[in-house]
Parts: C-alpha cells; sequence; structure tokens
C-alpha cells in the first residue's frame, strides 16, 4: 500500500497541485509553481518507471541462471521436452 502510494499517488498529487497553483495563484507565482510542481511529479513517476525497467532485467538474468543450472543437471532445457 505505501509503495504504491508513493509510486503512482505522489506523482499524481504533485502535478494535481502544480494545476491548482496554475489557476489560484498570482501572477509572479503561477508558471514558476506550475512548473516546479508539474515538474517534480513527472521526474518521480519517470524514476519509478526507469527503476522498475531495470529490475526487469534482474528477474529475466535470475531466471537465465536457473535455466542454465537446469540444463547442466538434466541435460536438456526446461522449455523442452
Amino acid at each position: 500500500m505505501g509503495l504504491k502510494t508513493l509510486r503512482y499517488a505522489l506523482p499524481a498529487l504533485l502535478v494535481i497541485a502544480g494545476f491548482v497553483i496554475l489557476f489560484s495563484a498570482g501572477d509572479s507565482l503561477r508558471w514558476e509553481g506550475w512548473a516546479m510542481c508539474v515538474g517534480a511529479g513527472l521526474a518521480i513517476l519517470l524514476l519509478n518507471v526507469l527503476y522498475r525497467y531495470g529490475a526487469s532485467g534482474d528477474r529475466e538474468r535470475t531466471a537465465e541462471d536457473e535455466a542454465r543450472e537446469y540444463f547442466s543437471k538434466h541435460g536438456h532445457w526446461p522449455d523442452e521436452d
């Protein structure tokens, strides 16, 4: 629950806060506040996406190592008959 909140809800809240600032703040703060909040929200979301993409490579590498161990013990790949 907490990880999903950090992963998706926090960036969404920052983007929403940026649009609230855009429509409610004074002229001197409007665009800077919008850019700050939306940029921070999108940066957090991008970091989460990149981390998950990198972590998927670790799972693939682990599966390949397990398949190679199976091959060395049994003489054929796990998905072969």
